[in-house]
């Protein structure tokens, strides 16, 4: 993920609370949900539309893509190698009880 600026964007225009609710959106929302893009969409709050949030879910799917392929430049992999990977904190699951999906 690049580096966000002051704002806490990333030049993507998503911000980190966006991203991090995107991905509880996407660990809740089935992915066999005929309206799933519209659903992601709801739970980060309305600000993008379905099309953005398939578009993000795809440059996602292709990022990981590189990665998994040992595409991925080393000078980053060392970088990404360095921070602490955190899959799924607490914060993320009071988030999750707050969003209170069915």
């Amino acid at each position: 993920m690049e580096d966000p600026d002051e704002s806490g964007n990333v030049p993507s225009g998503w911000s980190w609370e966006d991203n991090k609710l995107f991905e509880l959106a996407l660990a809740v929302v089935d992915e066999g949900n005929p309206d799933r893009w519209e659903a992601v969409a709801s739970i980060i709050g309305g600000k993008r539309s379905a099309e953005e949030v398939k578009s993000h879910y795809e440059v996602l799917l292709e990022d990981l893509d590189i990665i998994e392929s040992g595409r991925l430049d080393h000078a980053v992999s060392a970088v990404l190698n360095d921070t602490q990977d955190v899959c799924w904190t607490d914060e993320d699951q009071e988030r999750l009880a707050q969003l209170n999906i069915r």
